[in-house]
């Protein structure tokens, strides 16, 4: 009962923030606003840049909100613009790099593909934080906002194959960054 609910408050705060009531604008950005800088903040690392693309991508969001269809989720649609922010933020700083250089066999891919750790979730962001931006962006939309291959390449214009080397190099340099920081705790038991 109480998503049938939540669902037909956010319909309608998104029909009266269409016809420019800033009530229920504030509303929708009050209850989503956390979560979006979250997904600006795994981008940018700086977080009132972050911020500041959150904002950018509601302004944008509440000019086009009659453009949402109510086919998926309203927080799925703001996702989307909120990552196309970020990405197009970094391309005006001329920061997104896709290193070329070659890549080991693949024979080692599955070591890298599976992290375990006992790291809390701050720990992790700073680690990813530390990857080359062009691994950093290809491993966010890949393993947290779930876009699949041929998506990240349409959004970042390169190729597939590069989506996919980018996303190997930066489990591959996790993996070495985690397996070095849980070398150093157990040595100092």
């Amino acid at each position: 009962m109480k998503v049938i609910q939540l669902h037909k408050t956010t319909t309608s705060l998104i029909k009266k923030a269409i016809k420019q009531n800033r009530e229920a604008q504030q509303m929708l950005f009050d209850a989503h606003a956390p979560k979006m800088l979250s997904v600006c903040r795994y981008y940018v690392n700086d977080y009132q840049k972050a911020e500041e693309i959150m904002l950018n991508g509601f302004l944008k969001a509440f000019t086009h909100l009659n453009q949402f269809q109510n086919s998926g989720s309203f927080e799925g649609w703001l996702r989307k613009i909120m990552v196309r922010e970020a990405i197009s933020y970094l391309r005006k700083l001329k920061k997104i790099e896709f290193p070329v250089a070659d890549i080991e066999s693949n024979q080692n891919q599955a070591h890298y593909n599976n992290v375990h750790s006992n790291m809390d979730v701050a720990h992790i962001q700073e680690l990813i934080d530390r990857l080359p931006d062009g691994y950093k962006i290809v491993f966010v939309m890949y393993a947290i906002e779930g876009y699949k291959h041929h998506e990240i390449a349409a959004l970042l214009k390169i190729s597939e194959g590069t989506s996919k080397s980018q996303l190997y190099k930066a489990r591959k340099q996790l993996q070495k960054q985690i397996n070095a920081l849980n070398t150093r705790h157990y040595e100092s038991k």
